[in-house]
């Protein structure tokens, strides 16, 4: 693919466009083999999904202007948007200081992440394991291990050659299974020290992928002794041995791994494509600015600030481009995903890039720099209505040791993610305990409860008569409601219909978030979400909303 570069109009101050073409020689010299110019007056405009402009000859110009040289150079020129198939690749004048492997760090990319499986692995029974000192009965156990997890069964509860477990142990496993499941049957010897008795090796494209309530058929399969036998002829020969382990292991693909918070889920989908259901929608979201970001680092002893935005919906995560040493970049990026359940979140997050110099950096525990927390906006697509564009600011708010901070505004109508971008866009530490956490879990309670409470001091004016009409009209329907008590179930049906009318009008015009007065600095941009079939029953929706005003609390 032939280099492209991208002007930004702001920043274009002359109406004059030269290329320059020099001979590698002459990069030390101020000197160059020909140029181009082009008034930008001149320069045609193209706008997606209009085909790409052709690239032309254009014969190239002396630097004495008297002559043309012997010589031409094939390019194309045209003003153009973000959504040119050539912006994301191309080089950026805002970008011009970074060099090297540096470039790369900077542009947009969309990733996929992999597909998740539960495997499930039934641990039956061993046969014939013999333990070192053959003496003594073994007590029998098994670690299971997929990648970094390990689990392990239950010490049998006999001591015996032939243990019995039936337990389940799930693991995590991705596509496309690369990692390998490693089954070791140990002897616990004492509280200290466990010794190996037997093992086993195997891939996980064998097993079964269990999409329904069918059954799966288990397998016994041979231990292999820990450890070889002597060097014969200079071959190793492994011990043959009698030891089996009966096994039933399967890929789980009915359920949804859950890879994020409950609290604030993505996606509900199973993993099996077989059983996705039809889209409702598209969730179509802009990427436009953000503003009064803090410095993040210095740079010759200045602060500066190299920000970039993550979004996340579903499995799609998206990564802007990273805007050079600004405090109020701008994006323009649009970006869009298919909708299956209005009941979720998506959560937008916008990071310092570590990789383009600086210093005074906070550096990880393995000795490299991460990339510096700005701040995080979580919108709920339930608080959406269809065909409606939002443009609004959401403050960037992260915490801190010393308490929550407001780090600048989002305006909104990944060089593969880092690490410390997926544990916070995911909250893996959503699960340790935390005051402020426990104070809003204690707001959600008392605002459940807020209705009853109210009801209860409603009726103990109206027993004390603080408000005498009220306290009349009250035993005046009381007197009619035991008259006619076909009569309640209406009264409380009206009552309700009446409340409903009256409160309609405070409903909320916007998705719920923190208060943007705070003088503190916001992310902008717009959302639509367009539903294409049937949402969810009214009763339903209600409850799986309910969590929405709890956002501004945390």
């Amino acid at each position: 693919m032939a280099p492209s570069f991208a002007f930004s109009k702001d920043k274009i101050q002359s109406s004059i466009l030269e290329v320059f073409v020099r001979d590698r020689e002459m990069v030390g010299r101020d000197d160059y083999t020909g140029k181009v110019m082009f008034d930008m007056n001149e320069v045609p405009t193209r706008v997606p999904p209009d085909s790409p402009l052709a690239p032309q000859w254009y014969r190239l110009e002396d630097h004495r202007r008297d002559s043309k040289v012997r010589g031409e150079v094939m390019l194309a020129i045209w003003m153009g948007t973000q959504a040119d198939e050539a912006f994301p690749e191309a080089w950026h004048t805002d970008a011009a200081s970074v060099q090297g492997e540096g470039v790369f760090n900077i542009r947009s990319k969309v990733y996929v992440s992999p597909k998740l499986w539960y495997l499930r692995v039934n641990v039956i029974e061993a046969q014939n394991v013999e333990p070192h000192d053959r003496s003594q009965l073994p007590q029998a156990f098994v670690k299971a291990q997929v990648g970094n997890q390990i689990l392990k069964t239950k010490l049998c509860p006999q001591k015996t050659i032939n243990p019995m477990w039936n337990e389940d142990l799930i693991f995590v496993a991705a596509e496309p299974f690369e990692e390998q499941l490693y089954l070791r049957v140990e002897n616990k010897v004492t509280p200290a020290k466990d010794e190996v008795m037997g093992r086993l090796i195997l891939p996980l494209h064998i097993f079964e992928r269990q999409l329904d309530h069918r059954p799966v058929h288990s397998k016994w399969f041979n231990l292999e002794k820990f450890g070889f036998g002597a060097l014969k002829g200079d071959k190793r020969h492994e011990l043959k041995f009698s030891s089996r382990i009966h096994l039933r292991v399967c890929l789980e693909g009915a359920y949804h791994v859950m890879d994020e918070s409950t609290m604030y889920i993505s996606d509900q989908r199973a993993t099996a494509r077989q059983l996705w259901k039809n889209p409702i929608g598209i969730l179509e979201v802009g990427i436009l600015s953000a503003q009064g970001l803090q410095p993040m680092k210095t740079k010759e002893g200045r602060g500066t600030t190299n920000a970039y935005c993550v979004a996340k919906y579903g499995q799609k995560w998206v990564r802007t481009r990273t805007i050079i040493e600004s405090f109020s970049p701008k994006w323009n990026e649009q970006y869009s995903w298919e909708v299956y359940d209005p009941c979720t979140v998506i959560t937008l997050g916008v990071f310092d890039n570590c990789h383009l110099g600086g210093t005074e950096k906070p550096a990880s525990r393995s000795g490299g720099k991460n990339d510096s927390r700005i701040g995080k906006v979580r919108i709920r697509l339930s608080t959406l209505e269809t065909d409606k564009i939002y443009t609004n600011s959401y403050p960037l708010l992260v915490l801190q040791t010393s308490g929550l901070k407001k780090m600048g505004e989002l305006h909104e109508a990944w060089r593969a993610l880092r690490k410390e971008v997926v544990e916070y866009m995911l909250d893996v530490d959503s699960h340790m305990w935390s005051m402020r956490r426990s104070k809003a879990n204690f707001f959600r309670i008392v605002s459940l409860f807020s209705g009853a409470i109210a009801m209860s001091k409603w009726l103990g004016e109206v027993c004390h008569w603080k408000n005498p009409v009220t306290t009349i009209l009250v035993h005046v329907l009381f007197f009619i409601l035991i008259c006619y008590p076909e009569l309640i179930l209406p009264t409380i049906f009206l009552y309700m219909f009446l409340i409903g009318i009256w409160n309609y009008r405070l409903r909320q015009r916007h998705p719920p978030h923190m208060d943007t007065l705070l003088r503190l600095p916001a992310y902008s941009g717009y959302a639509i979400l367009r539903f294409r079939s049937k949402l969810p029953s009214v009763p339903n929706n209600f409850f799986r909303r309910l969590p929405s005003r709890a956002d501004s609390m945390l």
